[in-house]
């Protein structure tokens, strides 16, 4: 057993894929699947099912997988303690992101980091919340960005982002300065799914209002653009809007919703060199930006 096959096999589950897994980790879709194949047969037993269409976990997989990433956890510890040894010169860190920020924050905070220190390799992992909560705690990825606090985790807060209400740019609430949530309980409501919901949520009840639930839309552009269609309205992160909303009204809320985006690590003890540089940096990046 190899370590480089331990590394494949968490790649596989993350991505849900052998091409992805392949994309990942810089290899060829059957460079994975014959890792696997070769640790299937080491191990003697199955690790995934596989259809035409999808791949599972087997009941073995599934209790193999976290000493896996227990594994590869120990191997980016020993690299990044060697990195320390000399300096923040080189290494490798894994950053997991929800798609807002990867779209709109990373690209900036990556290009900055990089000028600043070449030698360090940035991955990016990007999903949920509750995905980039789990590769936390799994070891998966080293340090994720993260709304609101998470239990378990140390979270350096980083900026406030408001909600705001989207309505298709002929509806009759358009000339409103502020829109409250109770004049939008008994519209066509599309809903995000990616975690920025929970708090939208939560608001209404508070306020013992119901929503109108028409969708709910895993991607922040197809909600965008099926608010443009006129066939609903939504509440969303000011943060996902395109940089020039067209055929869309955009207004503030009332009460106001807030999501404290953060930048959250298994321990604040036990970070590294590297991780306290990209968390200044960001933090850095972010003032320069992102200011009030």
């Amino acid at each position: 057993m190899t370590l480089y096959q331990l590394e494949v096999f968490p790649a596989v589950v993350q991505t849900g894929s052998f091409t992805r897994a392949g994309e990942l980790l810089l290899t060829s879709q059957s460079g994975v699947s014959h890792t696997i194949a070769d640790l299937e047969k080491e191990l003697g037993i199955i690790l995934f099912t596989r259809n035409r269409n999808s791949i599972k976990l087997t009941e073995a997989g599934e209790r193999i997988l976290p000493h896996a990433r227990e594994m590869v956890g120990q191997k980016s510890k020993i690299n990044q303690v060697a990195a320390e040894a000399k300096g923040v010169k080189s290494g490798t860190l894994r950053i997991g992101a929800f798609p807002s920020y990867s779209a709109n924050v990373i690209p900036g905070i990556f290009q900055a980091f990089r000028s600043r220190y070449p030698g360090v390799e940035l991955l990016l992992f990007e999903g949920s919340y509750a995905e980039v909560e789990a590769w936390l705690k799994a070891g998966t990825v080293d340090l994720g960005f993260l709304a609101n606090p998470c239990a378990g985790l140390d979270i350096t807060q980083l900026v406030s982002d408001p909600y705001v209400a989207v309505l298709p740019a002929t509806h009759p609430l358009r000339n409103h300065n502020e829109i409250s949530i109770a004049q939008l309980a008994h519209e066509p409501f599309l809903s995000l799914t990616s975690g920025c919901e929970r708090l939208v949520m939560r608001a209404f009840q508070e306020n013992e209002l119901s929503l109108n639930k028409q969708l709910e839309v895993a991607e922040n552009s197809t909600i965008i653009s099926m608010v443009e269609a006129g066939m609903g309205v939504s509440i969303v992160p000011s943060m996902i809007l395109p940089a020039m909303p067209v055929n869309i009204v955009v207004k503030p809320i009332t009460p106001p919703i807030t999501r404290v985006i953060g930048l959250a690590v298994r321990s604040q003890e036990t970070i590294s060199s590297a991780m306290a540089a990209f968390i200044k940096e960001t933090q850095g990046w972010l003032s320069l930006h992102f200011s009030d």
